[in-house]
């Protein structure tokens, strides 16, 4: 079955189609593009428009353009519209009210797309599912995964972000979601908002789009969850909280962190259950107990959802776990924790947790000792408190655990600052800087956790990393 024919699309949008074609997908990007896509003319950094041409020639079934494109041929098939984000919004509304989906909405400061990656492994287990592919969740992510989602799929997992105010409530509009997720509210995204609890607000927004009888799956364990509560009531949505927190309907008991999996023992609605997180770490047990509860306001097997969340394992970048090979002769290595992403203060808490949490191992290198290590990037985005942000990661309970922190940007100049002096590693002004010479920074039995912003580039000392190793030997629940 096509996923769009040309008199389909025309419905949808109101243009017009120079040719009659039928699409299997949608692309925004002619690296990516598959034959027999729907190309997007987007106009982004460069105007799509520039690339029609040479989606045709890779195969595209069709493209979607505002205007005919110089270098195309006349008889070249094109869906002309006004505007092309105007018309790629309605093929995503189309396609969102021709579905059967059930289609979840997931948003929060911290954890999105991991929680969408736990609820694609959930629910493939329960029927088809249809989840955004990476972290396509702006103004042009949701659409495009919206008009990707196929007529016979079961689920949809759309992930709802923002940058400033009003951005969340008309996405969760266009998605119309069944059941919605609020993993958490954190200092993120500060430049735009005066405080956490407009960023509470703004997170609470995506109740604004849950269908009549909707539910909303909240966190508990946080200062406001009082605000995404009110926000429920006032919609006429069910609630259902999960967290530490005794209030909690789906309450973590015991959080067991071992080297490379977290096993939970929970209360769901009162009942017990014992489930695994293929990777360390608290945050991402709390969010699994979330996605939880979402499967079960879905209507899914509770018994076949606690165990296929063992199938689930971080994206790179987002606490992939490996362990990379120094000599393979002598079998030396040592363990990375790729977390170089995205950062806020409550995400660099719980990769720094994760760090603690791990045990180098010794006598295998020239040191002797296996070392905890953070490489540590700017947080962005952070508004006018953003070196007092900084700064207190040096009071995180624990950190003295890491032996050595080495801090990339000029934010975290201030953090290096606050270090004790046994504990400072280097500081740059550049991940650049401290890529060219990162093979003098760890040993064998060494443990690096590489945390940042995206745009601090941490990713740069990811790859170094990762080049000055003779393989990797991916950890149980990493790939």
């Amino acid at each position: 079955m096509a996923l769009w024919t040309s008199a389909q699309a025309v419905t949808a949008t109101g243009g017009h189609s120079t040719a009659d074609w039928q699409a299997g997908g949608v692309s925004i990007d002619t690296r990516t593009l598959r034959p027999g896509d729907l190309f997007i003319g987007l106009k982004d950094v460069r105007d799509g428009h520039d690339f029609v041409a040479q989606a045709l020639e890779k195969g595209a079934a069709a493209a979607l353009v505002s205007r005919r494109p110089e270098g195309v041929a006349k008889d070249a098939p094109l869906l002309i519209v006004p505007d092309v984000l105007t018309g790629l919004e309605q093929l995503g509304t189309f396609a969102r009210a021709r579905s059967r989906a059930k289609v979840v909405g997931i948003t929060g400061s911290v954890g999105k797309t991991s929680t969408k990656e736990m609820l694609r492994a959930i629910l493939a287990g329960q029927g088809r599912v249809h989840a955004a592919e990476a972290s396509y969740n702006n103004h042009w992510g949701v659409p495009l995964t919206l008009a990707r989602l196929p007529q016979d799929a079961d689920f949809a997992v759309i992930e709802i972000g923002m940058n400033h105010p009003g951005e969340i409530a008309p996405l969760s509009r266009m998605a119309s979601p069944h059941v919605v997720m609020i993993t958490t509210v954190a200092p993120a995204h500060l430049e735009a908002f005066e405080s956490i609890e407009g960023i509470a607000h703004e997170k609470a927004s995506i109740m604004d789009g849950l269908v009549p009888g909707g539910i909303a799956v909240l966190n508990a364990d946080i200062a406001t969850t009082p605000i995404l509560v009110a926000k429920a009531a006032a919609v006429g949505a069910g609630v259902v909280q999960f967290g530490a927190s005794f209030a909690a309907a789906y309450h973590m008991e015991q959080a067991q962190i071992t080297d490379d999996a977290t096993v939970v023992r929970a209360t769901r609605m009162g009942a017990p259950v014992l489930f695994k997180v293929r990777t360390p770490g608290r945050h991402f047990a709390l969010n699994a107990l979330g996605a939880l509860a979402v499967a079960d306001a879905l209507g899914c097997d509770a018994t076949i959802a606690a165990c296929d969340i063992g199938n689930w394992h971080p994206p790179a970048g987002r606490g992939t776990r490996e362990t990379l090979l120094l000599d393979r002769v002598e079998e030396t290595s040592f363990q990375l924790i790729d977390d170089a992403f995205n950062a806020n203060p409550a995400s660099m808490a719980a990769s720094l947790d994760v760090l603690i949490a791990a045990q180098p191992e010794n006598g295998v290198g020239r040191v002797g000792q296996g070392r905890r290590i953070a490489i540590l990037g700017d947080m962005l985005e952070l508004g006018p408190t953003e070196a007092a942000l900084h700064e207190a990661i040096a009071r995180h309970p624990g950190l003295g655990a890491v032996q050595t922190i080495h801090c990339v940007g000029p934010r975290m100049r201030v953090l290096h600052a606050a270090l004790p002096r046994a504990q400072r590693g280097e500081w740059v002004e550049t991940a650049e800087e401290l890529a060219g010479h990162v093979r003098h920074l760890v040993d064998a039995g060494d443990i690096v956790l590489v945390k940042g912003s995206k745009g601090s580039k941490v990713s740069l000392v990811v790859d170094a990393l990762r080049k000055m190793s003779q393989g990797t030997a991916p950890k149980e629940g990493t790939a």
